[in-house]
């Protein structure tokens, strides 16, 4: 289904409820939550998108399946919304360098630069000391696949500035928000999953331009047509 048409809010409370399996009054006070955000009617009326329904069948299975309490499931949605949000962002820009296409104008590609916060530079003492847990715990996360920290040739852990804030994150869950490894699992796959999509949207989008430039190189450099001579 395209994702304008996901997008469409159709169904009013009470059946939406019913295709969820919830009482209207749960999907009010996942709505207050932030958790949900329904459209409204020319009379103010709630409506629910086909993408609001997926969203609440994901919150069912959260709670009822894997028993993530509520904090967890908005750290959830919250990433959800991200993901969401990155893809019409994709769109628009595709939209936007078509639009440049059918203008002719030049644009300059943009290298892809390695970031050092991928670098694996941390033994795991130094990293388990930055974020103030015990290396047994890292080792516990990364069985998990909560984490995954490089290899040295000799086969040592070396964690990175971004594994380092994905264990931040992770404590903030656990410690803080109560969340249990079951909802910190969820978060971190869509952490990473977002990372990924975005990553991914960038390098297109970077290919995009590229091919566009070359394109335009190559038609300013076509050499002019010749005139037809009379009598031919």
């Amino acid at each position: 289904m395209p994702a304008e048409a996901k997008n469409k809010p159709v169904y009013v409370i009470s059946v939406a409820a019913e295709l969820v399996d919830m009482h209207p009054q749960t999907l009010r006070l996942y709505e207050r939550k932030g958790l949900i955000k329904p459209g409204r009617s020319g009379g103010k009326t709630r409506l629910y998108s086909e993408r609001d329904i997926e969203h609440l069948r994901e919150i069912r299975r959260l709670t009822q399946e894997l028993g993530v309490n509520l904090a967890g499931v908005e750290e959830v949605m919250r990433l959800q919304h991200e993901l969401d949000d990155l893809q019409g962002e994709f769109e628009a820009e595709i939209e936007r360098i078509e639009d440049e296409i059918r203008s002719q104008q030049r644009t300059k590609a943009l290298p892809a630069p390695d970031d050092p916060r991928d670098r694996p530079v941390y033994v795991i003492s130094i990293a388990a000391e930055l974020v103030d847990m015990h290396p047994q715990t890292l080792r516990l996360y990364e069985r998990k696949e909560l984490i995954r920290p490089g290899r040295s040739s000799g086969k040592t852990r070396l964690y990175s500035e971004r594994d380092i804030e994905h264990l931040r994150e992770i404590r903030r869950l656990t410690q803080e928000l109560g969340v249990n490894l079951a909802g910190v699992e969820e978060i971190m796959r869509l952490r990473q999953e977002l990372e990924g999509t975005r990553s991914r949207m960038e390098g297109n989008v970077r290919r995009i331009q590229q091919d566009i430039t070359e394109r335009m190189t190559q038609w300013r450099e076509l050499p002019p047509a010749k005139a037809e001579t009379d009598g031919e």
